[in-house]
């Protein structure tokens, strides 16, 4: 089948608490160069250009970020960003996008903080996913499980769908250890990625059905926002009165449409120090050092450090953050906590 141009919709906000103190309110992680000389959020629409299929792309982000994306946006590069004059969740962003596009378009949903290492991967299941929601499915990425792991929502494979992809027979949420080596066992899960393809109208009809007043009210601050050059300003009173959840909570677990694509290219979404340390290149220790930093007899260990030099001696899977004023030492096992901090919850 053949579709028009897909229209990318990159979803930037959060604060990325679990990888304090580098990000921060002010700057959290899409707009960091955390894997690569470029930040998160320019790899990602860096993914989705003219040349593989894909149209000017759609950012929604809140007036805090909106400088951030307006620096990082790319020369010559057309679009929209959707300012959010509150944060109001992935179901109540997404429809703001898909109310600035016609029915008939299909819109690839990414978040604009993950890390994706085979970008010609992602593009053809992109294509795949793109050509399932032209038949209104509702297509999730199910990312290759490699791990056991219990941070993510999984995706239970379901019948075929063509050579395309395959029915959602059910979403999991975050699973125990022994749950999630059942399901590694298996192999008929996949990791859920929060990266979709929806038609435009297939979505909005779902939303209505489901969530009947969060698509009421995105609609009336669509009708109600103004234009201002490439930025695009809700009404701030309509988009306040939704209702604060997710798109797989409103839609994705109730729709009888869900359908998924498989995708290994190298994903993570970077959710704190250890992912990172994961992605990055590491030397013959596995050690990863950005700033200056001296190990001897280290192993797998992590140095993030903005001016001071790190030196650290018989650390084994330790992540060391310098940042200001600001120092961070944890175990690997321990950077899942890294929000918790009071560091992070009040900076």
């Amino acid at each position: 089948m053949s579709i028009s141009a897909i229209h990318p919709v990159i979803l930037c906000g959060g604060s990325g608490t679990r990888l304090w103190p580098r990000s921060r309110v002010s700057k959290p992680k899409p707009f960091l160069p955390l894997v690569g000389d470029g930040t998160l959020f320019e790899a990602t629409l860096g993914r989705c250009p003219p040349s593989a299929g894909f149209a000017g792309p759609i950012v929604v982000t809140g007036a805090v970020h909106l400088a951030h994306v307006e620096a990082q946006w790319p020369a010559g590069v057309g679009g929209e960003v959707i300012v959010e004059p509150a944060a109001r969740n992935t179901a109540a962003a997404i429809a703001l996008a898909a109310l600035r596009l016609p029915e008939d378009a299909v819109m690839l949903v990414c978040p604009s903080d993950h890390h994706i290492a085979d970008s010609d991967a992602f593009q053809t299941a992109a294509r795949a996913a793109a050509q399932l929601a032209a038949q209104d499915w509702l297509v999730s990425f199910g990312i290759e499980a490699t791990s056991p792991e219990t941070g993510f929502g999984y995706l239970q494979r379901g019948e075929a769908i063509g050579g395309l992809g395959f029915k959602v027979a059910r979403f999991v949420e975050k699973p125990d250890l022994d749950r999630a080596k059942a399901f590694l066992a298996d192999g008929g899960y996949a990791w859920n990625g929060g990266i979709f393809a929806f038609r435009v109208g297939t979505f909005l009809a779902e939303l209505t059905a489901h969530r009947p007043a969060i698509a009421a009210q995105a609609r009336l601050a669509v009708e109600r926002g103004r234009a201002e050059g490439m930025r695009f300003h809700p009404d701030a009173a309509a988009f306040a009165a939704i209702d604060s959840e997710s798109v797989d909570y409103a839609v994705m677990e109730n729709t009888a449409k869900a359908a998924m694509v498989q995708a290994a290219m190298g994903w993570s979404d970077i959710g704190n120090w250890d992912a990172l340390l994961t992605a990055r290149p590491r030397d013959g220790s596995g050690n990863s050092l950005s700033g200056r930093a001296d190990l001897i007899d280290c192993c797998n260990v992590l140095v993030e450090s903005d001016g001071p030099r790190v030196s650290a001696i018989g650390l084994e899977d330790v992540v060391i953050v310098v940042d200001g004023d600001d120092v961070l030492v944890t175990t690997r096992a321990g950077a899942q906590l890294v929000g918790k901090l009071p560091g992070a919850v009040n900076q």
